[in-house]
């Protein structure tokens, strides 16, 4: 049987967006879900290879490549407030950077303007992690307040592989960050559960355009993802443990 995506993920009723990586290098990449969105390369053309999770193909994204959707165009993807919830998840395989480097995921995360809202990271490298899934969130913005950069994020206890099918995920429900590794919460003291109470930055008109495989920092974009991205979701609340675990059986990871 060919891959597909799951009918019980399209139809989910907190779906927001949802990509499946299934068009050609040079060819914006559409969503399904009540936001109808395209992903544009914004680095020149991304690579469609073969051997996805959503379908037969994926997107490969090498050091320096990245997605984007301007702020005006994704406004159901801009969550934010002191009662906002949301849910990310991506299916990708890891890959190796030249440096060792924060790698953001996807969000509307931007740095240079401190326009920080919400982003799923790998290896953030604060509060003594490595490697690990990161599901950064702000109230503020800018820097945590004490600190000389955003400090706050949900952080599990596993380094995430290098070349290898992973479902990776974070949750926020207005009072804790969740991050997931496999369809598990990947727990890890009082860093994961992370408790922020707050919500979520409004960046306003000009806040942060939503973002993949990068984010802007120093006046340029970087703390780039390199890998493969067989999928990528967005949902508008905090998904169940038991609703994050039933994505991972519902979908399964390639070999």
């Amino acid at each position: 049987m060919s891959k597909q995506t799951p009918p019980s993920l399209r139809s989910h009723p907190a779906l927001l967006a949802l990509w499946d990586f299934q068009e050609v290098s040079g060819e914006p990449r559409l969503s399904q879900g009540r936001a109808r969105y395209a992903l544009r390369e914004r680095s020149g053309p991304i690579a469609r290879i073969e051997g996805g999770v959503l379908g037969p193909y994926a997107a490969r994204l090498d050091e320096g490549d990245w997605f984007s959707i301007t702020r005006q165009e994704a406004p159901l993807l801009n969550i934010h407030g002191p009662q906002a919830q949301i849910s990310v998840a991506a299916w990708i395989q890891r890959g190796r950077t030249a440096t060792d480097h924060c790698e953001a995921i996807v969000g509307m995360w931007d740095e240079t303007r401190r326009k920080r809202q919400y982003c799923l990271f790998l290896n953030l490298r604060i509060w003594e992690s490595r490697h690990q899934v990161c599901g950064h969130v702000s109230s503020v913005g800018g820097p945590t307040p004490g600190y000389k950069y955003c400090m706050d994020a949900s952080i599990g206890a596993t380094p995430v592989p290098w070349d290898r099918w992973q479902f990776v995920a974070f949750t926020y429900d207005g009072e804790y960050a969740r991050s997931f590794l496999n369809g598990k919460l990947d727990a890890r003291g009082d860093r994961n559960p992370y408790r922020y109470p707050g919500g979520i930055f409004d960046g306003g008109a000009d806040g942060s355009d939503f973002t993949v495989g990068g984010v802007s920092r120093s006046d340029e974009m970087g703390n780039w993802f390199a890998g493969v991205l067989g999928g990528l979701a967005i949902f508008d609340r905090a998904l169940s443990p038991a609703e994050i675990e039933a994505l991972h059986r519902e979908v399964p990871l390639p070999e």
